[in-house]
C-alpha cells in the first residue's frame, strides 16, 4: 500500500526500532510532508520487524480504520527458553533441564488449538494502559495486577513452514545481534547478563546443546500478539518457547 492520493505508506520497520523511530526516519526521507501531521497505524514490538502504516495529513483522522486491519506475519519459535516479554528480549530462564524440543513435532503440526477467536491475554511487558500505567512499568515495578487483561482476537489460520536445530552458540549471537540493534532503555543490560548465566549453565549441562526452532505463518486479526502465541505454544508442549524472530509481511 504506498497511495499518495490518500497518504497511506507502507514503510518498512528493522528489527530494534520503535514504531516512532520508523515513522522519524520516513519523516526525514520525505521533507514534503515536513508540515503535515503523521502517525502510524498498528505497533510493532522493537525485536519484530516488517510492514509499518504511515498516515500523513488528513488520512491521520481515518487511523481507526487502519488498526482494524488483518495481518499476517512470520514466526520463528525456539523451545527450551522461556522469558518474561515472550520474546529475545526478556529475562531468560531454562524450563527444562535436559532442554530437549517437543519430542515429534507432529504433535502441534496442525496446531487447531490456536485456530479461531479467543481471549488473550496482554504479554506483561507491552503498551497496554491500566489505570494511565503502561504494563511494561508495572512489570518492571512489580506491580503486575494479579487479572491481566485481555483482548478478543482471531487467528485465522497457521501454517508450519520449517523447522530446524540451532546449537546455544549460534543461537547467543543470534540473541545478542538482535539486542544489540535495540535503541533506548529496554533493560538491555540485565537481559544480556541474564542470557550469559543462561548460557554458562546450558555449557555446564551439555556442551553440545541445540534447541528445536519452527517457522509459522500466521494469519490472524488485528491486535494478536505473535510473542504470546510462541510462548502458549511451548507451554503448551511442556518445555517452554520464545519468539525468536517475527516478521510482519502483510497488512491486509
Amino acid at each position: 500500500m504506498n497511495n499518495s492520493v490518500n497518504n497511506v505508506f507502507q514503510i518498512y520497520k528493522n528489527i530494534g526500532e520503535t514504531p516512532l523511530m520508523a515513522l522519524e526516519r520516513f519523516r526525514d526521507l520525505h521533507k514534503e510532508f515536513a508540515d503535515l501531521p503523521m502517525t502510524y497505524a498498528g505497533r510493532l514490538d522493537p525485536m519484530a520487524e516488517g510492514i509499518l502504516l504511515i498516515l500523513v495529513g488528513d488520512e491521520c483522522k481515518n487511523k481507526d480504520k487502519y488498526l482494524g486491519l488483518d495481518k499476517e506475519y512470520e514466526v520463528e519459535i525456539v523451545f527450551g527458553i522461556e522469558t518474561d516479554s515472550y520474546d529475545a528480549l526478556g529475562i531468560a530462564r531454562i524450563t527444562r533441564s535436559d532442554l530437549r524440543g517437543p519430542t515429534s513435532l507432529s504433535s502441534i503440526r496442525s496446531f487447531q488449538n490456536y485456530i479461531g477467536k479467543f481471549k488473550q491475554k496482554y504479554p506483561p511487558y507491552s503498551s497496554k494502559t491500566i489505570q494511565g500505567v503502561q504494563l511494561h512499568k508495572l512489570a518492571r515495578n512489580a506491580e503486575l495486577p494479579e487479572k491481566m487483561p485481555e483482548k478478543d482476537v482471531e487467528i485465522y489460520s497457521i501454517e508450519l513452514i520449517g523447522s530446524r536445530k540451532i546449537d546455544s552458540n549460534e543461537l547467543k549471537k543470534t540473541i545478542f545481534e538482535k539486542i544489540d540493534l535495540v535503541k533506548g532503555d529496554f533493560r538491555q543490560k540485565e537481559i544480556k547478563t541474564r542470557w550469559n548465566q543462561v548460557f554458562d549453565n546450558i555449557e555446564n549441562l551439555n556442551p553440545k546443546q541445540s534447541f528445536e526452532v519452527i517457522k509459522i505463518l500466521v494469519k490472524c486479526s488485528s491486535g494478536t500478539y505473535m510473542r504470546s502465541l510462541a510462548n502458549r505454544i511451548g507451554e503448551d508442549c511442556g518445555i517452554g518457547a520464545f519468539a525468536l524472530g517475527i516478521k510482519r509481511l502483510r497488512i491486509v
